[in-house]
């Protein structure tokens, strides 16, 4: 009678532990309809898996609100416990403020670590050189131009080989078609952007190909970064690219969404997203066979050479102050998987970071992407620092001032030298 009291509670016990670990939540925030599709299937696993139930929070689409609103709540210390950041510019300040918990044991014993691009892991690290975001995407830039638009005005598709080579492309498109040439986003209401899909692209190329010293001081004094800010000044004078849209809201509408599958933009930076997120089958303005229409060129240099732009698109970390960090750890290596990869691929079209999706069923049928994903092993990026937020909100107040005319590029060098030294102090910057 005893034994039987005993192992009844005994299985009472087990049964409260059981529905109280099986009541646990994870808190997950997302943002965009595309990326809360892409994440469902890897919720349903992480719920089946652990036991838990997984509470997807939407957050604003656009990055600059989402990333606003995140930073809000992480620094009121009730944000969710696993989260993308969607510029990698962040994520350096992010762990300056302790917001974000080290996944560099678990990522490195994780099974697919190893099948990782060099460029993906690399990215990863940060200036203390420990990891804290799941590198499971890659963003690869590059210029995306209409072949119809040029070939009919018989104008070369040859890849540019140096900037000018790249302006004077840019301004035969506009005498021969009255079409803009090219176009490189910029200013405020662009966010990050400015930076991520636009001046980064020139920096690497420059003469100052990386903005952060051996000391870890931001080096934007260099001769390569008046430069690049040159590119835009002629762009602009030389009515080469559409100025008028990019002080509006949302900027990116009407070059990218309108002028461009309408063949009034000839060329423009993107990324491989856009050969299905932009204008193929996910978009709203689809450009009919897009990858024969639509080609690209790799970033020339400034004096020679060509730039693949790898960037992590949208990394996932771990909330530091997270209930459960270490289950929120083992959610996040399901997040890194080649499923959730090929998930994200189909349906907003970056570059899976596993060289093990090539071999994925559903991969193989993304056409349009298996071909950068090959590429993505030669990809060139900017190594990251603390500050470099800050750097990226200065390009945009610095671009700003050259579509309105206001500066020119020593000017716009000095606007963000002086904005990132008024927000971080002078003895951030060399």
């Amino acid at each position: 009678m005893k034994k039987t009291v005993i192992g009844g509670l005994c299985a009472i016990l087990l049964s409260a532990v059981s529905t109280l670990a099986h009541a646990e939540t994870i808190r997950i925030a997302n943002h965009g309809q595309a990326g809360i599709d892409a994440m469902k299937s890897t919720v349903e696993r992480i719920e089946k898996k652990y036991g838990v139930t997984v509470e997807v929070v939407e957050y604003p689409a656009p990055d600059k609100d989402y990333l606003t609103k995140l930073l809000t709540e992480l620094g009121a210390g009730n944000a969710p416990d696993l989260f993308s950041i969607p510029t990698t510019a962040a994520v350096a300040d992010m762990v300056e403020a302790g917001y974000l918990a080290p996944i560099t044991t678990e990522f490195k014993a994780w099974d697919g670590y190893a099948n990782f691009y060099d460029v993906a892991k690399q990215l990863a690290v940060s200036p203390d050189g420990e990891t804290y975001v799941m590198p499971f995407m890659l963003g690869i830039q590059e210029i995306y131009y209409r072949k119809d638009v040029l070939d009919k005005a018989g104008i070369s598709t040859e890849q540019p080989k140096t900037w000018q080579e790249l302006l004077d492309r840019a301004a035969e498109v506009k005498q021969k078609t009255g079409s803009y040439g090219l176009l490189f986003p910029a200013g405020v209401s662009w966010g990050s952007g400015a930076f991520d899909e636009g001046f980064q692209h020139l920096i690497v190329g420059s003469k100052t190909p990386q903005l952060v010293d051996a000391d870890g001081k931001l080096d934007l004094s260099g001769e390569g970064v008046k430069d690049v800010f040159n590119v835009y000044k002629t762009l602009i004078d030389k009515d080469l690219m559409p100025v008028q849209p990019l002080l509006g809201p949302e900027p990116w509408v009407v070059p990218k969404y309108e002028m461009f599958p309408a063949g009034k933009l000839a060329a423009t930076t993107c990324g491989s997203w856009c050969y299905i997120f932009d204008w193929g089958r996910e978009s709203k303005n689809p450009i009919p066979d897009v990858t024969k229409i639509v080609g690209t060129w790799t970033v020339p240099g400034q004096s020679g050479g060509q730039y693949v732009l790898a960037n992590l698109a949208a990394p996932w970390a771990v909330n530091s102050r997270s209930a459960n960090v270490e289950l929120a750890k083992k959610a996040l290596m399901e997040i890194g998987s080649v499923e959730t990869q090929v998930s994200y691929a189909a349906r907003i079209g970056n570059i899976p970071a596993s060289k093990d999706a090539a071999k994925d069923p559903e991969f193989q049928k993304l056409t349009e992407l298996v071909p950068i994903h090959a590429a993505a092993g030669n990809g060139v990026f900017l190594k990251q620092a603390s500050g470099f937020g800050t750097v990226a909100e200065g390009v945009a107040r610095a671009t700003e001032a050259l579509l309105r005319r206001e500066t020119d590029a020593a000017g716009a060098q000095k606007i963000l030298v002086d904005y990132v030294k008024e927000t971080l102090g002078d003895d951030m910057v060399k």
